[in-house]
């Protein structure tokens, strides 16, 4: 069995695409998922497998989510060694303050983009580094703030996205480790 973490995309945002974690920890178990964990109310999700298709259990569980809960939404599997590696390829870890550190998983690795619209769109002082399927974002005037969002990512990349902090993202790692 591999391990596997997924982050589903715009569940339980401002009170929209809700899905209680319970019920989406019972979807992944009911798909015959095993060590089924959930971290924080956003679809954060860490799992064992017997498949080893990340895009298969990506297209199986935007499927049954759909089926089970009547919405449509991404979701992004990723191994433990992808997070890893994302994780220890983060150009801001030594020199900036992790609280406004971010991380846009991609879908699929982004081609033939223009940078100057997501370059017209940083603040000043905030930071953006594009590596294979993931985005690095430091933005120290907060997330909520920044024009860099997961929409503009999507639109300029072509490319499903989602976002996760620096503390959120090194939890998951910190739980797939611990059920590999």
């Amino acid at each position: 069995m591999k391990t596997y973490i997924s982050i589903l995309r715009g569940i339980n945002v401002s009170g929209k695409n809700i899905i209680k974690m319970d019920a989406l920890k019972k979807l992944y178990q009911d798909l015959d998922f095993k060590n089924v964990s959930t971290y924080v109310q956003s679809g954060n999700v860490v799992f064992s497998s017997k498949l080893n298709d990340p895009k298969k259990i990506e297209r199986l569980l935007t499927s049954q989510i759909e089926q089970e809960f009547g919405l449509v939404v991404p979701v992004i599997v990723m191994t433990i060694q992808e997070l890893k590696d994302y994780i220890q390829n983060n150009p801001f870890q030594n020199d900036k303050d992790e609280t406004f550190i971010h991380f846009t998983f991609l879908a699929n690795q982004p081609d033939n983009y223009k940078k100057e619209n997501i370059n017209n769109k940083k603040a000043e002082n905030e930071e953006i580094v594009i590596k294979e399927k993931v985005v690095y974002l430091y933005c120290p005037n907060g997330y909520g703030r920044t024009k860099l969002t997961n929409t503009l990512l999507e639109n300029t990349l072509k490319v499903t996205a989602t976002t996760r902090n620096f503390k959120t993202t090194n939890k998951l790692l910190d739980i797939a480790e611990q059920i590999k």
